[in-house]
């Protein structure tokens, strides 16, 4: 019995220091990666110099082409920021192993939408991929690039959602192979939030056969990666947007193994003589 209670507060003991060594508590409360990441983004409004500690000092990839790499460039970006002009407010944040994801409405250089991701190790964020875009003031279908549902559920579907949003891209958007459409996307509901596009698939179909009539039709080249918790999944992808290199990001939820609610931001990327770092945007 003296040599299992021993073996219990040997374990507690490491359990204890390594999750001091790792910056988690928060007086009694351990902090999750999410709050973390919410707590870093809140940090940009007030100003909260805590959420810094979160980030590896020795080790922060940066994929931003706007800004320099490490925490000198995360510093150097925030001291250009006009006086007390950002405001935050993460709306949807969501959690796929090492990774936390954010939709969030910034007003950052003015106002804009953004999806943010961070890649955590040993308890501390060491890599960020974003894609921001300028809030528009329409709407086609009279939605917000912000409202609509935010619950997780399902976090037993993750997988098989993460499957659905993946087939729907190879499919559709790279196979452009129209007829398989009804197998991803509701026919009954879907809500859209680019501001360009009007609800449902007809609304859809008519945003993409204007485009391509226009000479300049929405092209998807490559996934980079796929992210998920329960029903909703981020794809985040390289293609061709307004004869435009860009970077599409797109936010699925998924009810009864369809697409029923899209968001997404268009960011184009700059040529290479103007990026700050060199890790690229994907």
């Amino acid at each position: 019995m003296k040599r299992k209670l021993g073996t219990l507060l040997i374990i507690a003991l490491c359990f204890s220091a390594h999750a001091n060594n790792l910056n988690i508590k928060k007086g009694d409360k351990i902090m999750s990666n999410k709050e973390k990441v919410i707590s870093l983004l809140n940090s940009i409004e007030n100003k909260n110099t805590k959420p810094v500690e979160y980030i590896n000092e020795n080790r922060y990839i940066q994929h931003n082409l706007a800004v320099k790499d490490g925490l000198e460039g995360f510093g150097e970006i925030l001291s250009k920021l006009p006086k007390d002009s950002a405001k935050v407010e993460v709306l949807r944040t969501f959690k796929d192993g090492d990774y936390i994801f954010t939709h969030t409405k910034y007003n950052f250089f003015g106002p804009k939408v953004g999806f943010d991701i961070f890649r955590f190790e040993d308890g501390k964020i060491v890599e960020h991929w974003d894609n921001l875009q300028e809030i528009s003031k329409n709407s086609a279908s009279g939605r917000t690039q912000f409202d609509g549902d935010t619950k997780i559920i399902d976090i037993h579907k993750t997988d098989s959602n993460k499957e659905l949003v993946s087939n729907f891209i190879n499919d559709i958007l790279f196979a452009k192979d129209s007829s398989k459409i009804i197998k991803y996307i509701s026919t009954k509901k879907y809500l859209q939030h680019n501001p360009n596009i009007k609800d449902g698939l007809s609304g859809l179909s008519e945003a993409l056969d204007s485009l391509a009539k226009a000479g300049m039709p929405m092209i998807y080249e490559k996934n980079h990666m796929i992210l998920g918790e329960g029903n909703f999944v981020l794809s985040v992808s390289e293609g061709k947007f307004m004869n435009k290199k860009v970077s599409f990001y797109d936010l699925f939820r998924i009810e009864n193994k369809k697409i029923v609610e899209h968001w997404d931001t268009i960011e184009e990327i700059p040529v290479k003589s103007k990026w700050q770092n060199t890790n690229g945007k994907f």
